[in-house]
């Protein structure tokens, strides 16, 4: 009998199941790659040590600082500028805690430290095929390799350090996509930020997004992690892209991806993580690149994005309203030429390298504004080095913004560094 087309999820889910779901219970899940940082983890860890248990795994685990980490450099005391007391134990204990279970650790010292969802793609320990958690919520990005990623919280972390499973119900899926060519000025983000506006902010919610068609095949592996980072803004579970050729040279330049005969094997298996022809989505969207332009947000969620010529639409509801009198906006309006008090570049979205040259693109031989305030953040250690090799940092310097060191800075904003 043949078998029955599948998706990639289900080709994914299927791998890794090692109980199935009931009516009555989730499947229980293997997870081959766990990393964690140090705001979701203390919590984790000290249960293990109450219960009297240990990491399961503690060579599939990979830690990393960076939420609560300073992007300031230390003064000349030596000391990091901590936003709180908190935020530094949360550290040291994260050292301590990877110290005692044998966890390879890429502290603040270390030449390839950085944002979790930056530098486990640049040491290749994210592949395709994999499932991966972490304990926040874009752990969606690392989808990209055509690997089932999604974010758990912090009991949940505890589950996985101790059982390497994790208990999951299969979720739906959907297809976006996206034929055609993109304009000039058009990337990632414009793309999936276009994709929840025609969806809606809850559009994906109980689903797993695969990003399909020429235009998403284009993408270089950068872009597609934009792409898939923020699937969880269209409220999905997770997104990926299916592994081509692209994701195999991104893998092979790795310091920590398989080599020789391990690669050619991997990319062998890797080959066949593709939905099959005739494959059933629960929900299928088609989407042309050439309707996508460059895509801005008049609201308080990623549900609200308009093309930046577009006049803003008239609120639907109360909450639109509320967002409209929120941001002093008013229908009929367009962004276009609208004054900003703060520019941030960088988090696991877009503090890439490809993203801090278009930035020098931009600011070389410009100035930024009086009275505006404008921080890039280089999402790594190695994003951070190359691009000051490449004199990044002295145009953005030059420009008037301010270079800092790698972390989430403002896009959680538990370091300090505030609006």
């Amino acid at each position: 009998m043949t078998p029955a087309p599948r998706t990639l999820y289900d080709k994914l889910w299927d791998a890794h199941v090692v109980v199935p779901e009931t009516d009555s219970a989730p499947a229980v899940l293997y997870i081959d790659l766990h990393l964690i940082h140090e705001v979701t983890s203390p919590q984790a860890f000290t249960e293990l040590r109450e219960r009297g248990l240990s990491p399961r795994r503690p060579d599939r685990t990979k830690a990393t600082m960076d939420h609560s980490t300073p992007t300031l450099p230390a003064g000349a005391d030596g000391k990091l500028p901590y936003a709180s007391a908190a935020s530094e134990a949360q550290v040291a204990m994260l050292a301590d805690n990877c110290a005692t279970h044998g966890i390879e650790l890429f502290d603040l010292q270390s030449a390839s430290r950085g944002i979790v969802h930056v530098i486990a793609p640049e040491q290749g320990f994210t592949q395709p095929g994999m499932t991966i958690v972490c304990g926040d919520s874009h752990t969606s990005t690392h989808g990209a390799f055509g690997a089932l990623a999604f974010g758990i919280g912090t009991s949940e972390v505890g589950h996985v350090l101790a059982t390497q499973c994790l208990l999951q119900r299969k979720a739906k899926t959907m297809a976006i996509t996206v034929d055609g060519a993109l304009a000039q000025g058009v990337g990632a983000k414009d793309v999936v930020l276009h994709i929840i506006g025609v969806i809606g902010v809850n559009g994906g919610t109980g689903h797993v997004l695969e990003f399909r068609g020429s235009a998403i095949e284009a993408m270089d592996m950068e872009q597609r992690m934009t792409l898939c980072n923020m699937s969880i803004e269209a409220g999905a579970r997770a997104g990926m892209v299916a592994p081509d050729q692209t994701t195999f040279d991104w893998v092979a330049n790795t310091p920590r991806g398989p080599r020789g005969a391990d690669f050619d094997a991997a990319v062998a298996a890797w080959s066949q993580l593709r939905s099959d022809a005739g494959a059933r989505f629960d929900v299928e969207v088609h989407i042309e690149a050439a309707d996508i332009r460059p895509t801005l947000t008049w609201g308080t969620h990623p549900g609200t994005a308009i093309a930046v010529d577009q006049p803003i639409p008239a609120a639907n509801d109360a909450a639109d309203q509320k967002g409209l009198d929120y941001m002093h906006f008013h229908a009929g309006q367009t962004l276009a030429g609208t004054p900003v008090d703060v520019v941030f570049v960088g988090s696991c979205t877009n503090g890439r390298l490809s993203d801090m040259r278009e930035v020098a693109q931009v600011l070389q031989g410009r100035r930024v504004a009086d009275g505006v305030r404008m921080l890039v953040v280089p999402g790594s250690e190695i994003v951070k080095r190359q691009a000051e090799a490449e004199g990044i940092d002295v145009v953005v310097r030059a420009a008037g913004a301010e270079w800092r060191e790698p972390g989430c800075s403002m896009c959680i904003a538990m370091n300090g560094d505030l609006v």
